[in-house]
């Protein structure tokens, strides 16, 4: 998805794309849902308690969750409904629209433990008018993690800086929306710091659902090459190029990925994963984390759990990927 600061521009995207084919994770598992309210009385929330509690959790860790200001959100909604271009012009209707007070209640209802407020710039000048908002959110939702974002600009190792010094516990950077290299100079201090920290960063660097100048491996392996201790989690397992980032996080033992809109039946559609590397999930299954995306998909939250599920990679696999390696890394009590 693609945010503003409410002084125009425009919305994006931030779930699938790449090249169609078939395969994949297969199967059928409900992506159904159509957009709508999410409220209390329709959001599925025994469904997805349901799944959770027949693994023996306590719930779950989503660390790829929406929350922003209002504005900002809702422009968001407007270029999902306009079919903007990188949305790869799909329609992609949104499940849980909805205010923020009702959307905290759905992702509760859920029995999600902790979440995210995956907020993110596409200009300079935004992200520390988006941290200083996230310093607020952070406050009065105890059950987000502080997030905080960057921008390659003058100035971003000081307002990074701050960020952690007010608490933040995961970074987003966007390198799609961004329209920027992660390995930019501008940003090389900062990258070492996140790393010193050991504050992790969910950064969508993937060419899904419409490449840009930066996206793909190439950029993110020369971050890594110069910061081999940067925890960063890979969004949308780096959607399409899966085999790529999977061997990135072979590579680099502080590299991880988040399953936002993997596996989906929308997103098997465009970017279906490659059976042949279902093992290499099985092996990475302690750096693998759930991620939704919530609230802007375009099917019900269970849906996701039951393309994870569907995998077919067991119950010790599931109970890491959607609590055990989230509430580790995160510091995440029971």
């Amino acid at each position: 998805m693609r945010a503003t600061d409410g002084s125009g521009g425009t919305g994006g995207s931030g779930g699938t794309g790449g090249s169609g084919g078939s395969g994949g994770s297969g199967g059928s598992g409900g992506s159904g849902g159509t957009g709508g309210s999410g409220g209390s009385g329709g959001s599925g929330g025994e469904d997805v308690r349901r799944f959770w509690e027949r693994l023996g959790l306590p719930g779950l860790v989503d660390v790829h969750t929406h929350f922003m200001p209002e504005r900002v959100l809702h422009k968001v909604w407007d270029y999902f409904d306009a079919l903007g271009p990188l949305t790869g012009g799909v329609e992609w209707p949104i499940t849980y629209r909805a205010e923020e007070s009702e959307r905290l209640a759905v992702i509760r209802e859920f029995g999600v433990r902790a979440f995210t407020a995956m907020l993110y710039p596409h200009k300079a000048g935004m992200a520390q008018w988006l941290n200083s908002w996230a310093v607020d959110f952070a406050r009065r939702t105890p059950d987000c993690l502080h997030t905080a974002t960057l921008f390659p600009e003058p100035g971003v190792e000081g307002y990074v800086r701050e960020a952690l010094e007010q608490g933040a516990r995961v970074f987003k950077a966007h390198v799609q929306v961004g329209a920027y290299d992660p390995s930019d100079r501008l940003l090389d201090s900062t990258w070492g710091l996140l790393a010193e920290a050991g504050v992790p960063v969910v950064i969508h660097c993937g060419s899904g659902p419409a490449p840009g100048k930066h996206t793909g491996p190439e950029p993110v392996a020369r971050v890594l090459a110069r910061h081999p201790r940067l925890r960063l989690i890979v969004a949308h397992m780096g959607m399409p190029e899966y085999e790529d980032f999977l061997a990135l996080a072979e590579r680099y033992g502080e590299v991880r990925l988040d399953t936002t809109m993997a596996f989906t039946d929308f997103s098997e559609r465009f970017a279906p994963f490659p059976r042949e590397a279902r093992n290499r999930l099985a092996t990475l299954g302690d750096r693998v984390l759930l991620g939704t995306d919530f609230p802007n998909i375009p099917y019900p939250y269970v849906h996701q759990l039951h393309a994870l599920e569907r995998l077919g990679l067991g119950d010790d696999w599931l109970r890491a990927v959607c609590y055990e390696n989230g509430a580790r890394l995160l510091a995440i009590s029971p």
